[in-house]
């Protein structure tokens, strides 16, 4: 990117009340913030320590940091805190736990966690549904959280999935109190709470953050922007940069209206609109403007380019889902030898997982690496959330969820009627688990044998909690490892050592990671904080991997903001796809016409969409119509390719198998 351009200087001057930096895609919107940060500590003379930026992952977080580095020397930058929204919301949360009811040992749950706990709530009332009942009565709690809806507000006499959620929301919220447990919303919610009932608390947040800049707003949902403007409050210096058009989080609670919310709380706020594009070329641009415009829009705003028109966006017309598939791969494979590109130049998305399975198979078959982004991360890997959980139980004893999941990890032949009846003692004490197992009157329900067996691992957990309470983090954690064999463990139950040997590698990573935290971190460095900070980590990096190399990416449109590749293929363009199904009411059409959008605006260079005419669904092949966004899209720009033209059909796949045939010579001979 050049220097700044004249909108984006405005922006980055203007600090005499609240600014929305109205940024379309590719126009250059972090850069704006990063060099408004260094402006308004090199040039304004405001301390590092009195700036707060924030955005919604951990990914654009770092990069967030790296990019200030590079524009101030390090020492101007230290104090200046760049953060998730709920890293700032852990962190409010430290400083005043006494005021909401929690002890500085508290557990962060992450949605597995959550939803064994309503589960156990659901038994009560549907012990034979819980667990189907569960994952969608955990999102609606999710969704009500994220709205500040309390627990006494939603309607409670019906056996919907809303209505059974009404009913056991208090009883949630009670449960994770007593277990001295927060949920991921609780992170934002909870702050909300602290400052609307303490005054106090929120004064003194309000001296430490003078500035305030806030990335991708569009993706804040109504607790969020709540927080954002108890912080503010009268004096609304803030920078907040959003695109409506790329508002794709409708799940988290995310809305385009936010923008009007915001216009509405902060009445004097100035807008700065970017809409010279630097990533794309000037036919894609057309594309994505004529796309989005049939959305009704807060503000307006075209994008635009001084690079090339481009190559004509092509569409091809498969006629099943495996031939779209193997379509796309040899258009991908002769334009990659065609032109001597990389294949980390070319991205292939999709709407929902579904459609992946059968482009794997292709990729396999030709030998062609591929990256699938949103796989499962080091935080989903089982020997870490053993270990985690083993760290969240030394931190806080009330956790029963990590207490289940350790208790016979690795064996100690604790049975399920063992744990049945240690649970039944617990609800009769109103104790946790591992205080209902050190309990003496827990022999009126074990025979002396169970009791025993418990007893032998509850009673090291206890001592291993004490040790923690007094040791140094990191050599306690080290103790605990060393005490529980789970290398030989591992060694026994794997059969492959060096699958084995790679578990425990990862292991000594997440041990390696917590020494990394503990060197970072101000103040006191408690095992507490760390395994907060680290559980926190652990939520928010989850399916946010990069390409490890040269490697197709394979993504879902949800996945992509933030990315950019030269050569963009979108598959399944066909209604009941892209729009999805299940949301094609006028406000569900709207947001999968801003994926579509988003989608369109990842490619540099060229751009290709692909349909099938038939599709399995439900077990059967269905005809498939083509999306109505395509006939949104330019005719004049586009490229349709008819899979009945069998000329150049064959003539394409014919070059393409040739370039693979050679790409495999290539291949054996490097192997």
């Amino acid at each position: 990117m050049p220097e700044l351009n004249p909108h984006q200087k405005t922006a980055v001057h203007y600090i005499n009340g609240s600014l929305l930096i109205l940024a379309g895609a590719g126009s250059g919107k972090t850069s704006v913030i990063t060099h408004k940060i260094a402006w308004l500590i090199r040039e304004f003379g405001v301390a590092p320590h009195h700036i707060t930026a924030v955005t919604f992952n951990n990914k654009a977080a770092r990069e967030m940091k790296t990019r200030v580095a590079d524009l101030l020397n390090s020492q101007n930058t230290k104090g200046v805190t760049i953060s998730t929204f709920h890293a700032l919301g852990l962190n409010i949360l430290q400083n005043s736990l006494k005021e909401v009811g929690y002890s500085s040992s508290f557990s962060i749950y992450d949605a597995e966690d959550s939803q064994a706990l309503v589960a156990k709530l659901l038994r009560v009332d549907h012990p034979d549904a819980a667990n189907n009942l569960a994952q969608e009565v955990q999102k609606q709690i999710s969704h009500w959280k994220k709205r500040l809806v309390k627990p006494e507000q939603p309607p409670n006499k019906s056996e919907s999935i809303r209505d059974i959620a009404a009913l056991i929301y208090n009883k949630y919220e009670q449960r994770l109190l007593a277990y001295n447990a927060m949920d991921f919303d609780d992170l934002i919610l909870k702050p909300v709470r602290l400052f609307q009932d303490f005054p106090n608390t929120l004064a003194i947040w309000r001296k430490r953050i003078h500035y305030l800049l806030v990335d991708d707003y569009q993706d804040a949902n109504a607790c969020q922007h709540e927080l954002v403007k108890l912080l503010m409050g009268k004096r609304g210096v803030l920078t907040v940069a959003a695109d409506d058009d790329q508002s794709i989080c409708a799940e988290q609670g995310a809305q385009p209206e936010n923008l009007r919310h915001l216009q509405q709380d902060f009445p004097n706020l100035k807008v700065v609109k970017l809409e010279q594009n630097y990533r794309s070329t000037g036919r894609i641009l057309k594309a994505a403007n004529a796309l989005i415009a049939n959305n009704s829009h807060v503000f307006e705003k075209t994008l635009w380019s001084d690079r090339s028109y481009g190559d004509p966006v092509r569409v091809l017309k498969t006629r099943s889902e495996e031939h779209e598939a193997e379509r796309v791969v040899s258009e991908l494979v002769y334009h990659k030898f065609k032109h001597g590109t990389d294949f980390r130049d070319y991205a292939i998305l999709f709407r929902n997982h579904s459609q992946v399975r059968l482009l794997e198979r292709v990729l396999c078959e030709r030998r062609i690496p591929y990256f699938l982004s949103g796989a499962a991360s080091f935080f989903d890997k089982t020997e870490i959330k053993d270990i985690m959980a083993y760290l969240r139980l030394l931190c806080n004893p009330n956790d029963d969820n990590a207490f289940l999941r350790v208790i016979n990890t690795p064996r100690r032949e604790v049975s399920p009627e063992t744990l049945e009846q240690l649970s039944r003692h617990a609800s009769e004490l109103g104790a946790s688990l591992l205080r209902a197992s050190l309990d003496t009157g827990l022999e009126r329900y074990l025979s002396a044998k169970q009791a025993a067996g418990l007893r032998v691992f509850t009673q090291w957990l206890a001592n291993t909690i004490e040790q923690a309470n007094k040791e140094d983090p990191i050599k306690v954690v080290c103790d605990m490892l060393a005490d529980l064999h789970y290398e030989d463990w591992l060694k026994d139950t794997c059969n492959d050592q060096k699958i084995a040997e790679q578990k425990m590698k990862n292991i000594l990573d997440l041990v390696a990671w917590l020494q990394r935290l503990a060197t970072q971190q101000n103040g006191e460095k408690t095992l507490s904080r760390l395994v907060a900070s680290l559980s926190l980590i652990g939520l928010l990096e989850k399916n946010s991997e990069d390409n490890p190399g040269d490697y197709v990416s394979l993504m879902t449109l949800h996945s992509t903001k933030g990315q950019e590749f030269p050569h963009v293929f979108i598959i399944g363009m066909e209604e009941d796809l892209l729009p999805y199904q299940t949301n094609l009411d006028e406000k569900g059409v709207e947001e999968e016409r801003r994926l579509a959008y988003v989608g369109i605006t990842r490619a540099r260079e060229t751009l290709t969409f692909s349909l099938a005419e038939r599709r399995k669904r439900g077990g059967e092949i269905v005809a498939c119509k083509p999306s109505r966004f395509l006939s949104e899209l330019p005719q004049d720009d586009l490229e349709w390719i008819d899979q009945e033209s069998r000329d150049h059909l064959n003539d394409v796949l014919g070059r393409g198998d040739g370039y693979l045939a050679n790409l495999r010579a290539m291949l054996d001979n490097n192997n």
